[in-house]
């Protein structure tokens, strides 16, 4: 398995960059992510990228953590979700795309790519298409992780965080040591605005439908794979692995690509977990 890789790029955006410089796996895979909160992308981006030695790249991680960090300043796009973010709106879909264009080295970096959060239309995976384009580069896989939305709702209000490192709890599932205490550091753990149960109703609801033009703009490029989220995250992993090598339009292809063993170990502590 591969180390986590160093993020200070993409959490930050504009001038800032990374304190390591990528280390280059023999071929670089560049993955985006589909399915509703909860239904345990973070774990899966976390896996796949100790295996691949790629970057998990959150959009949602920009909107939870990241911050002005002096002498950087932030980029235009940064202040603007900050402030839809502070609100508790939606970030509009053009403001999405700045926020990218603003981290537009993280999606042609050498290291490779796993992209959660984004496309999350088809006028974004168009946007997508063409930056990777103007750098010679391609998607090779776009996973659709797919669950009962029955089976979502229950991770997601039992999913508790701490605002202080990020780390993810569940009240049943993966509680802390101490009730309400973040193993770490201590700090209360709090639940997100997204995670309670009238946004979850209005985000099921919403999602049944947006993906389908980006799922089939995928599935007509020979990119999408579909993969049951159910079981350990581990069986989840494995099962993806698998499932690349019906991307067709990987170049080049899956079957050639290395992974990491089956039972090379589930990273923990901190991870940042988008479902449980």
């Amino acid at each position: 398995m591969n180390a986590p890789r160093d993020r200070t790029a993409w959490l930050l955006g504009g001038e800032a960059r990374c304190s390591t410089p990528p280390l280059v796996p023999p071929q670089p895979r560049r993955i985006v992510l589909l399915g509703p909160p909860g239904i345990g992308k973070g774990t899966q981006a976390a896996l796949l990228g100790a295996a691949l030695g790629a970057c998990y790249l959150s959009t949602g991680e920009i909107l939870r953590t990241a911050r002005p960090v002096p002498p950087h300043a932030p980029g235009p796009a940064l202040r603007t979700t900050l402030n839809y973010a502070r609100r508790g709106d939606t970030v509009p879909e053009d403001i999405l795309l700045d926020l990218i264009n603003e981290r537009c080295r993280c999606l042609t970096c050498a290291g490779g790519f796993i992209l959660d959060g984004f496309p999350r239309s088809l006028t974004q995976a168009e946007a997508l298409d063409q930056l990777l384009a103007n750098s010679d580069l391609t998607l090779d896989a776009v996973v659709l992780y797919d669950l009962p939305a029955a089976m979502i709702v229950p991770r997601l209000l039992g999913r508790r965080v701490c605002p202080t490192c990020q780390r993810i709890y569940h009240v049943k599932t993966r509680p802390p040591k101490a009730a309400g205490l973040c193993d770490d550091c201590q700090a209360k753990l709090v639940q997100r605005r997204d995670d309670r149960i009238d946004s979850i109703r209005l985000i099921q609801g919403t999602y049944a439908m947006s993906p389908q033009p980006l799922i089939r703009h995928y599935r007509n490029r020979g990119l999408l794979v579909t993969v049951p989220a159910h079981g350990t995250p581990e069986e989840i992993f494995m099962r993806t692995i698998d499932a690349f090598k019906n991307a067709s339009a990987a170049n080049p292809p899956w079957s050639n690509a290395p992974f990491a063993r089956a039972g090379a170990g589930i990273p923990t502590g901190g991870m940042i977990n988008d479902g449980l």
